[in-house]
């Protein structure tokens, strides 16, 4: 052992570790009192047992360095420095939380000392923490991210996906897995075929290491070997720390699946008695200091529930705060050259691509075979060789790690461009799209938040049958916390990307894929786009078609056929699904007088059903017939093209729909 791994047990050193193992336990003994006083609610995740491993990791960290944690994050944040009064206030829900009452006990952040969360989905804060530690590696510093999960994160996909990535970019992670021996209320063995959970990281080739949980010093010595090791090769290391946890899964449960004698055989290896009793035996500590530990930790837990019981709710006022960040100015219009380019949609979104990347050294592209590919629509075809391999990052294929990690690096600073290669596989990637890029800035009170940007192909009409070809876009405008966007046209295809990256919010951008071969004449100068506003693409005054994307223009077309049986329509490209312009979308329904919404997704749930609410709240004195809608039959996408065709919006069915609305 060198002097770099070797804990220094000097006195002083001894009664820290103690009395930080004391203040965990002794601070969530009183938040177990509080929640039967109802004063703590919802779900309560106690470290009981466990206290070590914080207590001997997280001090070996340096400021600078990161931290992502689990539900039971208790112990994590107090030892981290998150002050003990605004957590305490955060488990009341109280303003003068450290994440401002939005998050609770599960949801704890301090961006103050770097601490970037608990995380209520299992495993979902390792590819968070993947992702950190890429900004870091591309940053070129020397800090290190540490994640810690329990036993059962490893049977996750993102527990795979991420080690998977942390060895192949060599990213300087710190895996800390709590083994208390129960994924909730199952038994290791009953859930693993690999027990041995050091195992399956040193299966991807991480340097991997079995430590005792409840040994302080063990767990301490390992996690300065680990972190000397990372700070050093810039590489992963693996601790599992077996452990045992006294207290229930959370104070709901029962414990029904474990003999209250099999807890009492582990209550004497507990880290605190261990530890305690150790020092005792060796005459390293008298009873004069350990009541004077407890003292001053009591004090600390008084003066934390009066803190929290004196703290105030934030006003219902404030509800919608923290959803978005500052919301930026709209670009500025650039006078048009006048000159004019022809130029397809998918050379526009390359472009896009290349501007932001050279305008700033934060952004960076990711994703399934974007690099040495071009990607699967040859959007960013020869950017590897133009920007290298650190910027255009090929991916395996694993959506919900890399997503993830585009997550995490955009957390710290960095403009990442996720691509995912179709809409149907962001289903793979939902649980990091809305759980944590829509919710971060929220749970921690304005934070953290997330500036990325995700692009990713929609549509139907290339005969790829259902896995392929469905529009779910509707489906991520439902949810607060993102901007959605369906750039229709080319000159928004390469501006909507720009404003994307300056917005303070993760971004999804979809593109259908009807459009990439479009071609286009746009200002030889066209620069960024206001992605907050819809556009009237078409005046008219007899009906409004609404709609977006691939059915721009559709819409047009038969705007232009019923132009022949006298009826002028006003066409709208929404070019934003969230947020909606009503205002723009009530202007024209005003004047028109009736609607007719387009919409490639399903007709129950839809995009379009909303639109048609807003209007009906909105707009209905204006309305002369009732709102009419196309939209997808609702059957999954066939593969035969004459049934592909029939399964969409196509021009003949919009201008049945407009004539029916119309009451021709």
């Amino acid at each position: 052992m060198s002097v770099i791994d070797k804990p220094r047990l000097d006195h002083a050193h001894m009664l820290s570790l103690l009395e930080s193992m004391i203040r965990i336990r002794r601070f969530e003994d009183k938040c177990a009192e509080l929640y039967t006083q109802k004063k703590i609610r919802g779900f309560l995740h106690l470290y009981d047992g466990e206290e070590a491993i914080a207590t001997g990791t997280i001090p070996v960290l340096k400021s600078e360095d990161r931290i992502v944690a689990t539900y039971r994050e208790h112990g994590h944040a107090l030892v981290r420095g998150v002050p003990m009064t605004t957590v305490m206030a955060e488990m009341f829900g109280k303003a003068e939380g450290c994440s401002g009452g939005r998050g609770g006990s599960m949801h704890l952040f301090d961006s103050a000392t770097n601490f970037y969360g608990g995380n209520a989905i299992v495993g979902g804060g390792l590819p968070l923490a993947g992702g950190l530690a890429l900004a870091d590696r591309m940053l070129g510093t020397s800090n290190v991210t540490a994640c810690f999960f329990g036993e059962g994160a490893v049977a996750e996909g993102e527990f795979h996906e991420t080690l998977n990535l942390a060895k192949l970019w060599n990213l300087p992670v710190l895996f800390v897995c709590e083994n208390n021996g129960y994924a909730m209320g199952s038994a290791l063995a009953r859930t693993e075929a690999e027990t041995d959970i050091h195992a399956k990281a040193a299966a991807y080739g991480i340097e991997a290491e079995v430590v005792d949980g409840m040994d302080v010093v063990a767990v301490e010595a390992a996690a300065r070997r680990a972190i000397a090791r990372i700070r050093e090769t810039g590489a992963p290391v693996f601790l599992e720390c077996r452990t045992y946890r006294f207290r229930a899964h959370s104070m709901f449960d029962a414990q029904l699946y474990r003999q209250k004698e099999e807890i009492e055989a582990w209550r004497p290896k507990g880290p605190i008695v261990r530890f305690q009793t150790w020092l005792q035996a060796n005459h390293l500590i008298d009873e004069a200091e350990i009541g004077q530990i407890e003292q001053r930790v009591d004090a600390e837990i008084a003066e934390a529930v009066t803190f929290a019981e004196n703290g105030t709710w934030e006003p219902v006022a404030d509800l919608e705060t923290h959803v978005l960040g500052e919301q930026p100015a709209p670009p500025a219009p650039v006078a048009p050259s006048g000159e004019t380019v022809a130029m397809t949609y998918r050379e526009a979104v390359r472009q896009a691509i290349m501007d932001a990347m050279i305008r700033d050294e934060r952004v960076f592209l990711m994703g399934e075979d974007v690099g040495a590919y071009g990607g699967c629509y040859a959007v960013s075809k020869g950017l590897m060789a133009e920007f290298g391999e650190e910027r255009i990052r090929d991916t395996p294929l694993s959506e919900s790690g890399f997503t993830g990690a585009g997550i995490g690096a955009a957390a710290a600073g960095m403009r990442p461009i996720v691509e995912l290669m179709t809409v149907n596989f962001s289903l793979l990637a939902l649980d990091q799209i809305l759980n944590t890029a829509a919710t971060m800035r929220h749970m921690s009170g304005g934070q953290f938040g997330v500036p990325l940007v995700i692009r990713m192909a929609t549509g139907a009409g290339k005969q790829l049958a259902a896995q392929h070809s469905h529009s779910l876009e509707g489906w991520y405008a439902h949810i607060p916390g993102l901007k959605v966007l369906a750039p229709g046209t080319v000159e928004d295809a390469r501006g909507m990307l720009w404003t994307a990256l300056e917005d303070p919010d993760p971004v999804l951008i979809f593109e259908n894929v009807m459009l990439y071969n479009r071609e286009e004449q746009i200002h030889a100068n066209a620069g960024p786009v206001d992605i907050s506003r819809a556009m009237v693409r078409r005046k008219g005054s007899d009906i409004s078609l609404i709609t977006y994307g691939g059915s721009l223009h559709k819409a047009m077309e038969a705007a232009e056929q019923l132009v022949g049986e006298g009826i002028e329509a006003e066409v709208i490209d929404l070019r934003s699904l969230r947020p909606l312009d009503d205002e723009t979308i009530i202007a024209s329904v005003a004047k028109t007088r009736r609607a007719l919404i387009i919409d490639e997704g399903w007709r129950t749930g839809s995009l379009a059903a909303e639109i048609s609410a807003r209007i009906m709240e909105q707009g209905f004195w204006h309305l002369d017939a009732p709102v009419g809608r196309v939209c997808s039959v609702e059957v999954p996408i066939p593969y035969p093209k004459h049934l592909e065709d029939a399964a969409i919006p196509q021009v003949p069915s919009i201008v049945a729909g407009a004539r029916a609305v119309l009451g021709r």
